[in-house]
């Protein structure tokens, strides 16, 4: 490195790389997004393992690959660390844990003197059938002899656990059965047993342990032949004579390393069976045991939300990659919520954006979202954020309002609730208006003025983002202001007909805000004018000499007819209501 000290230090690390790379390092180059998701899950697994950054691994200067040190992946046990990085970020959703949850919950009943124990019927089924199911039956045969306490587990299998039994007797196997299933080694197994047939096969199948003729062997041997050994051995020897070729990284191999990427879901056919894809019937779709092993981490790359796994694909660099998947980096602490679970993708999108965008939207390329469902049929779905909505979303002020939206998003219609900010931050992706949200919220507001609020901040996003997208970004102060001085003239006339009236009730003008609404929504600009008119007259006001911009075209019609309508229905520039979830 001293012939290279005086560069700054980006060009160092590229020299460095460029220097070393076929010698002490590997360099895992992004790629499509499986490999990048591969590459994020390696991340993770590297860090679950307490590897040293900038050690063992690290990130290439130019930002476009991870690096791994040569000797520290030739002595790595791949496999431990697969299972281990599995385990602790899938864990917590497994039957395992669930079994366990229902152990503690019935032992904690138990010491209650009101305990029935026909109220843990349920529960004690659900130990009983997803701790006896055939996977885990096999996964306790693999390490029965390297456990302690393996009779526990068998007197589960003879003597099922009943709410018949007595209180202490049922007790006291619940107690032996927490304690055979804390030991590391059931975690690790009973959970992988899990996580295979729910979370790993949902992105590739029919190798390794997922291989159906595997499914009774031991996990660990069959991971580590098919994918860790190889890996070892490839890194560990020359390949100056191979012919085969990578169509991943184009790493060189021998025919005996190739694997094919058809194992991984829904990206190939079968390359030995189906070969009339490829020219000459001669496929090519061979990967190299390191891309593979890099694709078999894609499940870790994802992050679990809901019925979907989602991953945000960037390809600028490694770090973007990592910053935007919420098991790295600053979002991590605020994309991890309670009700995870049970959200939907479209609202995790929504959220997830609203993070990516504090940090550092100014530096964002387009940004691939992709997803896939958690059902055995389910295939890989896109969106793809562009340049042009994240320039939207960059200002200050479309930001604050879907921030003050995200804090209050729901409104109850009837017994559904609506996400109102799931579903502003979806047509801003998708380059639809606001106004039906806008005018269908308007409308409930004719009943309920708390939503009023919502509605304005609804309303300015939907004004910024037409005037921005109209001035190319350029300062549009005073299309805002003519806009906002229309409201203002509603809010006068609002005053003066229930000054008129003697009240505050604003159930007088209720029917022709209604119409006003509808003609809007059809763009009707005459029979609005109709309408703004007959009331016009019957006060002591002008008609504002604004109203003429109605006339314009139809896009200036509705940005001044909602303006005007927020006025009539109480929105002014000094209001500043508190709003709260309804």
């Amino acid at each position: 490195m001293d012939g290279i000290t005086g560069l700054q230090e980006p060009v160092q690390r590229n020299l460095f790389d460029k220097m070393c790379g076929e010698t002490e390092r590997i360099i895992i180059s992004t790629g499509d997004f499986l490999k990048n998701a591969g590459i994020v899950g390696l991340k993770y697994l590297l860090k679950t393992a307490d590897a040293e950054e900038n050690e063992d691994y690290g990130i290439t200067g130019d930002g476009q690959g991870l690096w791994l040190k040569r000797e520290f992946a030739q002595k790595a046990d791949w496999t431990a660390l697969y299972f281990q990085a599995f385990v602790k970020k899938y864990g917590p959703f497994t039957v395992y844990q669930a079994a366990l949850e229902k152990i503690e919950v019935i032992l904690e009943k138990a010491e209650r003197e009101d305990f029935q124990k026909k109220d843990c019927k349920e529960d004690l089924k659900f130990i009983n059938d997803k701790l006896l199911s055939n996977s885990y039956r096999s996964g306790f045969e693999n390490i029965r002899q390297e456990i302690e306490t393996p009779e526990v587990y068998e007197a589960l299998k003879t003597s099922k656990l009943k709410e018949s039994m007595e209180t202490e007797e049922l007790c006291a196997r619940l107690r032996q059965l927490k304690e055979f299933l804390e030991q590391p080694l059931c975690e690790e197994i009973f959970s992988m047993k899990s996580i295979i047939y729910n979370y790993i096969n949902r992105f590739w199948d029919g190798k390794s342990f997922l291989l159906r003729a595997n499914a009774a062997k031991d996990m660990k041997e069959v991971f580590d032949g098919d994918f860790s050994e190889p890996m070892r051995r490839y890194i560990s020897t020359g390949h100056e004579k191979a012919k085969e070729m990578c169509i991943d990284c184009s790493g060189k191999m021998d025919t005996k390393e190739r694997t094919s990427i058809a194992f991984m879901k829904d990206q190939a056919d079968d390359l030995v069976r189906k070969r009339s894809a490829f020219w000459n019937c001669k496929a090519d779709a061979w990967l190299c045991p390191v891309c593979a092993f890099v694709y078999s981490l894609a499940p870790l790359g994802f992050t679990l939300t809901g019925r979907n796994f989602v991953f945000i694909n960037m390809n600028q660099s490694v770090w973007e990659l990592l910053d935007a998947n919420p098991v790295h980096g600053k979002l991590v602490k605020d994309a991890q919520r309670n009700e995870e679970e049970k959200e939907k993708y479209s609202s995790w999108i929504a959220r997830t954006m609203n993070l990516l965008l504090r940090e550092k939207t100014r530096e964002l390329g387009n940004i691939q979202v992709i997803a896939r469902g958690m059902g055995e049929s389910d295939r890989y779905t896109f969106d793809v954020i562009s340049k042009d909505v994240l320039m939207l979303l960059n200002d200050k002020n479309i930001r604050n309002d879907l921030d003050r939206l995200s804090k209050i998003p729901y409104i109850k219609t009837g017994k559904e609730f609506w996400n109102i900010h799931e579903e502003v931050i979806l047509n801003m992706l998708r380059y639809h208006s606001q106004y039906m949200v806008l005018n269908r919220l308007l409308k409930m507001a004719i009943e309920n003025d708390s939503f009023l609020s919502r509605a304005a901040f609804i309303y300015d996003i939907q004004l910024r983002t037409s005037l921005l997208s109209k001035n190319n970004g350029e300062k549009m102060g005073g299309a805002l202001m003519n806009r906002y001085r229309v409201r203002d003239e509603g809010y006068k006339l609002r005053n003066e007909l229930l000054g008129a009236k003697g009240t505050n009730d604003d159930a007088c003008i209720r029917g022709t805000v209604y119409q006003l609404l509808n003609a809007l929504s059809v763009g009707n600009v005459e029979h609005f004018m109709e309408i703004i008119m007959r009331v016009y007259c019957s006060t002591r006001l002008q008609v504002p000499n604004a109203f003429i911009e109605f006339f314009k075209d139809k896009d200036t019609f509705t940005e001044y007819g909602y303006a005007f309508l927020l006025g009539l229905q109480g929105s002014h520039y000094e209001k500043k209501e508190e709003v709260t979830n309804e």
